[in-house]
């Protein structure tokens, strides 16, 4: 059973600037709590119990927001405010650890997943969830990444999150390349290839590559030999496509909803879509929003 999760949050998040300029982008709110832990919640909910942190010395707070505050806990314990203290236990389940290992140059995605190598190990399969999408499982009996978790068992190839995206929008993504039929929701099928950021009529298909991979420990080694690529940084695309090349990989095809947090509109809608749920706010929000609808 793979156990293990990697989650990238050492970049600066400049696409969120200026509201990243003093803050990690990983620890902007969705609602009441922040997007980090929306995705470690994820990856909770399909099984992981150790999630390693790769992240940069200007990342504490998100260290921080996963660590104990005995301080804080002790003063709601002495102002018998129960609910919020066990909010705050909850954070990270007892039997779940969150590991923090330092990224220490801004070497690519591919550079910050090898990074994880000291904890994750060689022999291991594991996932990578990158923290800027949402994976929203609202009204299914499980979330997407514990299909690829059972899709990589059931098969032993890698395990790529892939969704349909707008022809229009091809050209902003990786576009994967099926080998035979597209898969089903819910199912995966090989790939022939990723090609990255196509133009519409050279895209192989319009089936995107989401923030979500689940990969065997085998891929460091390949990580540690693959030259910087676009941008100068190492690709985890690139590690990705020896990989397929030597061992196939597979395309799994969602059945949620993502939101792109690391983009303006797609947080704005991801609070939207979590606020008007909210068990505790959700009826005041969307009377809200009723409220300035009618305003025009």
């Amino acid at each position: 059973m793979i156990r293990k999760a990697v989650l990238p949050v050492a970049g600066f998040g400049t696409r969120c600037l200026p509201a990243s300029k003093a803050i990690p982008k990983e620890m902007i709110t969705i609602v009441d709590r922040p997007v980090i832990q929306y995705v470690v919640d994820e990856a909770v909910k399909a099984g992981i119990r150790d999630i390693v942190l790769v992240t940069h010395a200007s990342k504490s707070a998100i260290e921080n927001h996963f660590d104990t505050h005995f301080e804080l806990e002790a003063t709601l314990e002495a102002k018998n405010k129960q609910e919020l203290l066990d909010e705050l236990r909850s954070i990270v389940p007892a039997d779940v650890n969150i590991i923090s290992v330092r990224q220490h140059e801004p070497l690519g995605l591919g550079h910050a997943v090898l990074c994880a190598r000291p904890v994750i190990g060689d022999d291991e399969p594991f996932a990578v969830l990158l923290p800027d999408v949402l994976v929203d499982d609202d009204g299914l009996s499980r979330n997407d990444l514990a299909g690829m978790l059972d899709a990589y068992e059931a098969t032993g190839r890698s395990q790529l999150m892939v969704e349909d995206v707008p022809w229009e929008n091809v050209h902003k993504y990786g576009i994967v390349s099926p080998e035979g039929e597209p898969p089903a929701a819910g199912k995966s099928c090989p790939l022939a290839g990723v090609v990255e950021k196509p133009a519409r009529e050279q895209a192989p298909s319009n089936l995107a590559v989401i923030g979500r991979y689940v990969l065997p420990g085998s891929i460091f080694a390949l990580l540690a030999e693959t030259p910087p690529g676009a941008g100068d940084e190492i690709q985890l695309t690139d590690a990705i496509e020896t990989l397929r090349q030597r061992e196939g990989v597979d395309a799994w095809r969602m059945c949620g909803k993502t939101y792109d947090c690391g983009h303006q509109l797609g947080y704005l809608e991801a609070t939207l879509v979590y606020a008007r749920r909210h068990p505790r706010f959700g009826e005041g929000f969307r009377e809200l929003l009723a409220r300035y609808s009618q305003a025009g």
